[in-house]
């Protein structure tokens, strides 16, 4: 069992597997100028493989691949089937823009795949529009449909809150869930990657997005699926739940049970924290081993975040 110095056990790794995306958004994007990374540095299919079958080997359940988009990433299905073989695996998972879902939802459910998020911040195709770059809000929203009905269960969907941008929508987004049986998930705007839109009065806490939607009706509390950290609730006869994540407001350091994996084969033991362990190059030349590499990553694995700026914007970590 991985377990870091502070007791907490790690079963849960979300490896990026490209840092490129075909959205624009204003709360990945870095500012100034950041070089996509070339393509002989991202972790190859088979690099991939042999360190999840390590991690699993000392106790990871979970593994999620995200991006950038995930689905930009030449083959993955490939690399779905690869992984979803793992003995000890017990849910392989993906973060994506929806983008080409409608096409490709089918393809990812039969590889293997178990569940699937979706990012829609808002449903007003004006606003889309200006946070991702592309018209594409109605297209999303059929590749929503399109995973429902190839059967991914639960379909999460992702919206971080954006004060002045999309904060007014939250009641018509968790009202999805009446309607859907999607687990609409409320995220705290974060400080990753020295945004140029973030600043401290963008943020929308939590507490607020609650009380705005226990005014529509009493929230229970209600099962939660996945090995996140989102607190899970619904309304009274909705088909499905609200979710909420405070990494701001009220950080759940204390259970953190995971680790990421950069396109590029970082190894960070924390999304706040630049500290960076290279497993790529353990991999080409075999000069450690992987557990040699999870151990110091163990040991360097801070206790809580200090809400830092990231080197890296969020396209380049994993969101």
């Amino acid at each position: 069992m991985l377990k870091d110095r502070y007791g907490r056990k790690i079963n849960y790794l979300r490896i990026s597997v490209t840092d490129r995306c075909n959205f624009k958004c204003i709360y990945c994007l870095s500012k100034g100028k950041w070089d996509w990374i070339p393509h002989e540095e991202i972790l190859r299919f088979e690099e991939i493989e042999e360190i999840v079958k390590f991690a699993c080997s000392v106790g990871v359940k979970r593994v999620r691949l995200t991006g950038g988009e995930p689905l930009v990433r030449k083959d993955i299905e490939v690399l779905i089937e690869m992984l979803s073989s793992i003995s000890g695996l017990q849910d392989l998972s993906l973060t994506t823009n929806g983008y080409f879902l409608e096409e490709m939802a089918e393809i990812l459910k039969k590889a293997g795949l178990k569940r699937i998020n979706i990012s829609i911040d808002t449903l007003n195709p004006q606003k889309f529009e200006k946070l991702t770059g592309k018209p594409a809000l109605k297209k999303v929203l059929r590749g929503l449909e399109r995973a429902l009905e190839v059967g991914f269960d639960p379909v999460k969907i992702n919206v971080v809150v954006i004060r002045g941008f999309n904060d007014d929508e939250v009641v018509n987004l968790a009202k999805l869930s009446f309607e859907l049986p999607v687990e609409v998930r409320f995220i705290e705007f974060m400080p990753i990657g020295k945004n140029s839109f973030w600043s401290e009065e963008h943020i929308v806490t939590i507490d607020e997005v609650k009380q705005k939607l226990e005014q529509e009706g009493s929230l229970v509390p209600a099962e939660k699926i996945g090995g996140g950290p989102a607190e899970v609730w619904k309304w009274k006869g909705a088909k499905g739940k609200v979710g909420f994540i405070s990494p701001i407001s009220h950080h759940f350091c204390s259970t953190c049970n995971r680790m990421r994996i950069t396109p590029d084969g970082r190894l960070r033991p924390c999304l706040f924290s630049d500290i960076e362990i290279d497993l790529k190059q353990a991999l080409r030349e075999k000069k450690a081993t992987l557990k040699e590499l999870f151990t110091k990553a163990l040991e360097l694995k801070p206790l809580r975040h200090h809400k830092n700026f990231t080197r890296r914007p969020m396209h380049a970590i994993g969101g």
